[in-house]
């Protein structure tokens, strides 16, 4: 690219490779600002000094020597094809030799370079084979896939801290195991390999950018200045030769059937063969009048519903007959005009769920259509109901069912004649046709137009009577009906039918039956020559001297003229003259627009002209050589049709004339095309009252043309060239390029070793603003996995080469699955449809998303940082105040709280033990809901002391060490830990580990225990015994353990005194925690914060002795724990104990608990809600029979670390709304770290919500998500493109301060701007607890200041950003309510392209992109975005989501996926809390853990 800048590509010049990686290397610099632009023009010239020459054009003596090793290459390769043509069958359809020397050079060009195979799991594997899992060593040369990357490299490179978050308190090297990968594992190798294609550097940045919308800047492309343009003259309009007049020329087509069928009678029609290729039948022109007379009589007034005739003249009637029926077709078709029906010929649904049928049944239906004609045979053969009768398709109108075979027909009475009309301009018969879309439309054909292109095509074709005509193509539509049916009868032809199931088992058999019925017409595809050409070898005595003419209906198709020119080499030996070959373009809108013609009727010689690929992108015609590889050759298709006008118009917008040089969509103003677009007003204008204009928009013509949809030029002689066809335009990046000339090069690289029968589809999608190329290919059921690999890569290469473009997507998939059109072709709409939905099933893909976006938005560079002083002053200017907010003054707040005047929970407890020893504090439920264990006050309090004893005599610990509490949710955890306050040691409670999986659990366990220097274990005898097991001894280093007490039996023994800490400012506890970024953070709670901590909770939830509160949620930290054991304590509520684990043996025990205690106030985490929405979902009504009812719920609040889950929450309300659930119960809390319970909802029902007391209900706003990766928050409405839903967290508990403050410069912030949670209060933690005193680290989390404005508060950094927004509603206190929104952990976001994301909204789009996608989660590795996702369904599927995926990404978030990983359902590791943890599935996925069912490297 860089050579482009010089003037010349340097593509074109055979560079060494390390000049290459120099010039590479220099690239990179500049487009990182390393370098100076005169520098690296200084350095690149001096690397260049000895190429320049050749480059220039200086020394054509070099160049020629350069050519020749190309050429030679080439033309071993194309020997070789030609000694394998022999052996191969007929698997490989069409191929120009030209092209494939074209492809083969272009693929020399290319290096060899690695390039990351995918990796399968063996299951999915077609063949599994041990290579298949490693990368091989020796790649056929790789795409190159760096294209337009480079640029935005050094853009995503964070610093790996930024990542994984700054492992708070802890000395990084210890738990940090992401980034130590072994470099043995096979992922980050073929990361690396992925890493190495995309750093080399190919296309220049690109400069313009357009907005769009908001101010995220998308790319667009700006025209190249030097690209082509067309330089001709304006073309004028073409005329053909006049219609000749025939004086007994028939008034319309059904006069002449009855002519011949009644002065000819016994001339034969049409013969039909079988497929052992026999003639079975020989329609005479007498019985095909006489037959079509009964039809028509026999529907006219036969058919009857109520008494009333079934049709009337002008109905329309479905034709279904099999393509090995012609007789009975033609029968129908003239039985319907006779009748003055429309006929609606349609392929025959063999299946209901055939490509296309629906669309299919959608035209009927538009049509009005109730009668399906069809023969005996057909009917029997088509899928029936259980009543016997036809089903009735999918999307399809109900038919009636019409056999036409003789005994169903009726004899017509002796006066009914048909009443024959002169061909007028009623409709005559409908022709189907699918669009690029899919969808299906009717073109209607007058009688006139019928009767006028019959004139012209006998006219053109020099047709005489009684001449013998050889029809292989479909018969129902396009050429087949022309000449077959239609053209045939004005002369009196006898047409020979082939049918396609002779072909298939004997390409020959048409040149067979133009042997021997002496034919002088064949009408044929280009697929029927080559085929022939491959079996030709058996007969030796055909001879094709008979024939005058060889129509060939696909002229126009870029393979067509490699066919025609083989064909000829082969059989001119066989009679068969140059200038019998007629090409012709047709399309079903204009019908025949050119032929060439006969060479008696002395047309012009046939052209063929060399285009460049390049120019004709741009849509300019220059003729090129045939040595360059990227070149296409055409032939021409004739001279239009007698009596029309042929202009070139411009393809987009205004229909302008061409100039000479440019290509155009080709428009046919004459008697012969079709008329309009059944039912559609609106795009029967576009196309059939298109009005050419000149440049000065003067019209060209007072009549309207037609538009053919075909793109082409009038070259010398007035010689149409077609070289592509609308429907197949892919317009990538301003250029255009066409489908089939990409299915030829492809098809060109080795395609009879690996692509089956030449099956590929070529189509584009559109992914953010532009279209990209899909390329899916059936591979041949022995293909290697490396040999797809291999296949894939070269074919990019290819198409790279030649077309100077990039494939997005090349599927392949299992031989003979994609949807099949009717004559066997690939129905490129019905694949374009699967794909898109994720049905497709490729057994392996390959994505280049890096090679082919290049108009992803411009990375964010991150501006000189405003200071925060100037930040507050432009606050104050623009009239917005400080975002920040707060709880109710607890000092201010007067209650009976008796609790209030101990200084310690341990107090409370006793106090409680004396006053009210009986009252019941917890309930804990077992997972059939029956009570487990309960505690009184003094329950606890006398087990509690026995504790105190234990550790005290037993354990001899001393005051203020640290005891480890090992035991499963309920009463005993909570008896440890008052024992533990009562001997004044420290309690950290600790999660079990899970007797099934000792290898992960267990060492948590011992780190936490280690890390807190825990002076003793206190647990329970059986996980005593599993401590100190055979098993635990494989996880963790058993020996170490400290001493381990278990209190299953104390001695009941008084305790002598109960320690009194000396200030409350001494530590009670100890809350160890794993973040979701993998890093054990303890944090430190002093007494005076665990009593603010329960005070402040009491007063928001308003608890008393009084109330019951049921809480399902794990004790083990946060304000879980918190719940768990110290509120109950403080405001002397009862709790009901459900620990979650219960819910995987009973799912509905939680909400059972909460309706037979009628309980007001709830806790459960996310986990458990989904867990309920997702078992429960379908048993509400079984629920309601066994009397649960939740009407009882004021509140119901998740306890979470983590942004509000809307969709969650509002599925769970909508779910238990039938069992009597508020849907204003359902709210979410917040805490973290430095302060577990920041906000809470109380009740918001009820009396005191009436009262007001409660504060209104959390709001939810639309922020738009692209200003959210700038760091910004600009509110939208709902349903607006990139908004994202956030719900508030909760009400901020009384004591607690908030502001929203600068993560760089700790500047305040305004309302409504994105920013880091700080938080001030009583019951902040007083500091991580860690082995290495970081205390950096801990003042700047727990003792920060503001570095602007009220620069004396401390407050605590929660780590979450977050905003502030005051909203209209009023608080308690009359004041106006502060929200606080929660937007997601700092620690856990992703840079990228210097923006900053949040996993989650990536991780949504994922999810939503394909119904079995169940779960998913993103992370980064070396600036590539790994997406892994959890597959719910059949391992065919794994390969549909890599596309989905990634498309997804892209048009919703800007960002291409790197890797795509599919894995098993339940692989993503998810907390207590039900948070996903991507760090350890991002280490997971580095070690090679995860077992995935497929993983992507995309380039």
């Amino acid at each position: 690219m860089a050579a482009e800048r010089g003037g010349c590509s340097l593509d074109a010049v055979p560079l060494p490779p390390e000049v290459r990686e120099s010039l590479a290397e220099l690239e990179l610099e500049l487009s990182e600002g390393d370098i100076t632009q005169k520098g690296y023009e200084k350095k690149r010239a001096k690397l260049l000094a000895r190429y320049i020459p050749l480059i220039q054009g200086v020394d054509p003596s070099l160049q020629a020597e350069n050519r020749v090793p190309g050429t030679s290459q080439a033309t071993a390769v194309v020997s070789k094809q030609q000694k394998s043509h022999s052996t191969n069958s007929r698997d490989e359809r069409f191929r120009s030799d030209v092209h494939t020397e074209a492809v083969q050079a272009a693929l020399a060009k290319y290096k060899e370079r690695k390039m990351p195979m995918p990796s399968k799991r063996r299951s999915v594997l077609v063949h599994s084979s041990v290579e298949t899992y490693t990368p091989p060593d020796n790649h056929s040369a790789p795409p190159d896939v760096t294209t337009g990357l480079v640029e935005h490299l050094h853009h995503e490179r964070p610093q790996v801290a930024s990542v994984r978050g700054v492992p708070r308190g802890y000395n990084s090297s210890i738990l940090e195991t992401g980034d130590g990968v072994p470099v043995n594992s096979r992922v980050s190798s073929k990361i690396q390999q992925l890493l190495n294609t995309l750093k080399r550097p190919k296309r220049p940045p690109l400069k313009e950018f357009f907005v769009d919308d908001f101010e995220e800047l998308l790319e667009v492309q700006q025209p190249d200045p030097n690209q082509p343009k067309p330089e001709g003259n304006q073309m004028n309009v073409l005329k053909g030769e006049p219609v000749g007049v025939v004086t007994n020329w028939p008034p319309s087509l059904l006069a002449a059937l009855q002519r011949w069928g009644t002065t000819q009678p016994k001339a034969p029609c049409l013969t039909a063969l079988d497929t052992t290729g026999k003639a079975v039948y020989t329609l005479t022109y007498g019985k095909l009048w006489s037959r079509s007379l009964k039809l028509a009589y026999t529907l006219l007034n036969k058919l009857t519903s109520r008494n009333e005739p079934l049709l009337k003249p002008g109905d329309r009637v479905a034709l279904v007959f099999p393509n090995s029926d012609p007789v009975m077709f033609m029968v129908a078709f003239y039985g319907c005009l006779l009748a003055e029906l429309i006929p609606v010929p349609i392929e025959v649904p063999l299946t209901r769920k055939d490509a296309g049928s629906q669309q299919i049944g959608f035209l009927l239906g538009s049509c009005g259509v109730t009668l399906a004609l069809t023969t005996d045979a057909c009917q029997k053969g088509l899928p029936k109901a259980q009543t016997g009768e036809v089903v009735t398709f999918k999307g399809w109108p109900r038919l009636i069912w019409f056999v036409i075979d003789g005994k169903h027909l009726a004899k017509p009475t002796k006066d009914w004649h048909p009443q024959l009309r002169d061909a007028s301009a009623e409709i005559a018969y409908i022709e189907y046709k699918t669009s690029k879309e899919g969808s299906t439309v009717g073109i209607t054909i007058s009688h006139a137009s019928m009767l006028a292109h019959c004139h012209a095509l006998t006219q053109a074709c020099g047709y005489s009577e009684a001449e013998t005509l050889t029809n292989v193509l479909d018969f129902k539509r396009d050429a087949g009906l022309w000449h077959g049916v239609l053209t045939s009868v004005m002369n009196r032809m006898h047409v020979i039918s082939i049918p396609y199931a002779l072909m298939k088992v004997n390409p020959l058999s048409w040149i067979q039956k133009v042997c021997s019925y002496k034919a002088r017409v064949a009408v044929v595809k280009s697929r029927d020559m080559h085929w022939s050409l491959l079996a030709q070898r058996d007969q030796r005595d055909v001879s094709l001297s008979s024939l005058r003419m060889l129509i060939v209906a696909d002229g126009a198709n870029p393979w067509s003229i490699s066919s025609c020119d083989a064909f000829l080499n082969v059989f001119q030996s066989r009679g068969l003259r140059p200038e019998v070959i007629c090409p012709c373009a047709s399309s079903s809108e204009a019908l025949t627009v050119a032929i060439r013609r006969p060479p008696e009727l002395g047309g012009p010689p046939p052209g063929k002209a060399v285009l460049s690929m390049n120019c004709l992108s741009y849509g300019v015609i220059r003729v090129d050589t045939e040595e360059k590889l990227s070149v296409l050759t055409v032939q021409d298709v004739g001279q239009i049709m007698p009596g029309a006008k042929v202009c070139v118009v411009k393809v987009d917008g205004t229909p302008y004339l061409c100039k000479a040089d440019e290509v155009g969509e080709i428009c046919v103003n004459s008697g012969t095309t079709g008329m309009a677009y059944f039912g559609l007003l609106g795009i029967t204008k576009n196309v059939f009252e298109a009005v050419p204009v000149t440049a000065t928009g003067v019209p060209v013509s007072d009549q309207p043309f037609t538009r053919t949809g075909l793109l082409g030029f009038v070259g010398p002689d007035y010689l149409v060239f077609v070289v592509g066809k609308l429907d197949g335009l892919i317009t990538v990046s301003g250029r255009r390029h066409n489908a089939d000339d990409v299915v030829a090069t492809a098809l060109a690289v080795e395609p009879m070793k690996f692509v089956y029968r030449g099956r590929i589809a070529v189509f584009s999608v559109t992914v953010l603003h532009d279209d990209r190329i899909v390329l899916v290919a059936e591979q041949r059921p022995d293909a290697s996995e490396e040999d797809s690999f291999q296949w894939m890569s070269r074919v990019l290469q290819a198409i790279d080469s030649i077309h100077q473009v990039g494939v997005y997507c090349l599927a392949l998939v299992p031989a003979n699955t994609l949807p099949k059109a009717p004559l066997g072709g690939i129905h490129i709409s019905e694949t374009k449809q699967r794909f898109l939905e994720g049905a497709l099933h490729p057994c392996n893909v390959l994505m280049c998303p890096h090679t082919c976006v290049t108009n992803l938005p411009k990375p964010r560079q991150k501006q000189p940082d405003v200071g925060p002083a100037s930040m507050i002053v432009g606050n104050l200017v623009a009239g917005k105040r400080i975002a920040q907010a707060s709880g109710r003054d607890v000092t201010q707040l007067e209650d009976n709280d008796q609790a209030r005047k101990f200084l310690y929970l341990a107090d409370v407890l006793q106090w409680r033990a004396q006053t009210t020893p009986d009252h019941p504090l917890f309930l804990l439920l077992n997972s059939k809901g029956t009570v487990a264990s309960t505690a009184s006050c003094m329950q606890l309090h006398k087990r509690a002391e026995r504790v105190a004893v234990a550790l005290i005599e037993k354990g001899r610990l001393n005051v203020g060490d640290h005891v480890a509490l090992v035991y499963p949710p309920g009463v005993d955890l909570i008896a440890t830990f008052y024992g533990c306050l009562y001997a004044g040691c420290v309690p950290i409670t600790v999660r079990p580990p899970h007797p099934q999986n000792l290898a992960t659990t267990l060492p948590t366990v011992k780190m936490i225990v280690e890390v807190s220097k825990s002076a003793c274990i206190l647990t329970t005898q059986v996980i005593t015994k599993l401590l100190k097991s055979k098993e635990a001894a494989a996880a963790v280093d058993i020996k170490t353990w400290p001493t381990i007490l278990d209190t299953d039996d104390m001695p009941k023994k008084k305790l002598a005194n109960i320690f009194r800490p000396t200030s409350p400012d001494m530590l009670a506890y100890l809350d160890f925690s794993v973040s979701t970024t993998g890093i054990l953070a303890g944090v430190k709670m002093s007494h005076a914060a665990t009593s603010a901590l329960c005070r402040s909770i009491k007063l928001q939830c308003e608890l008393y002795p009084s109330r019951q509160i049921a809480i399902c949620l794990d004790p083990y930290c946060g304000l879980g724990f918190a719940l768990w054991c110290l509120c109950s304590v403080y405001s002397g509520h009862q709790s009901i104990l459900v620990p979650p684990l219960e819910l995987e043996s009973n799912v509905s025990l939680w909400l059972s608990a909460v309706s037979q205690y009628k309980v007001r106030v709830t806790f459960c985490s996310y986990s458990v809600m989904e867990m309920c929405t997702k078992g429960l979902g379908t048993q509400t009504d079984m629920l309601r029979m066994k009397g649960v009812n939740l009407s009882c719920v004021r509140t119901c609040m998740v306890v979470a670390e983590e942004r509000p889950r809307i969709a969650l929450t509002q599925s769970f309300s909508k779910l238990f709304k039938d069992l009597g659930l508020s849907a204003r119960a359902v709210s979410t809390t917040f805490g973290c770290r430095v302060n577990v319970a920041i906000c809470l909802q109380p009740n918001r029902l009820g009396k005191l919500a009436e009262q007001g007391t409660a504060g209104p209900d959390p709001t939810t706003v639309y922020v738009d998500m692209r200003a959210l990766r700038h760091d910004r928050v600009r509110l939208v409405e709902r349903g607006s493109p990139h908004s994202l839903p956030l719900m508030e967290s909760g009400k901020i508990l009384p004591g607690v301060k908030v502001i929203i403050a600068h993560t760089e410069t700790k500047g305040p912030l305004g309302d409504s701007h994105l920013g880091e949670i700080w938080v001030s209060s009583p019951h902040n933690a007083a500091g991580y607890y860690t082995v290495y005193g970081e205390e950096a680290l801990h003042a700047d989390h727990f003792t920060a200041r503001l570095s602007f404005g009220d620069t004396q508060t401390l407050w605590a950094r929660t780590g979450y950003l977050g905003f502030l927004r005051r909203t209209e509603l009023t608080d308690a206190s009359g004041e106006r309510h502060d929200a606080l929104y929660v937007v997601g952990s700092l620690d856990e976001t992703l840079e990228l392209r210097g923006m900053r994301y949040h996993p989650i909204d990536i991780e949504t789009s994922v999810i939503r992109a394909h119904k079995s996608i169940a779960e998913c989660a993103v992370f980064t590795w070396t600036n590539l975005l790994v997406v892994v996702v959890e597959l719910e369904g059949s391992e065919q599927e794994a390969l549909d989501l890599v596309a989905l995926v990634t498309n997804v990404v892209l048009e919703e978030h800007y960002l291409i996926v790197g890797v795509v990983v599919i894995v098993d359902p339940g692989v993503i590791p998810i907390n207590s809390r039900g948070e996903k943890q991507r760090m350890h599935l991002r280490d997971g996925f580095l070690a090679d853990q995860l077992d995935p069912i497929y993983v992507a490297y995309n380039m």
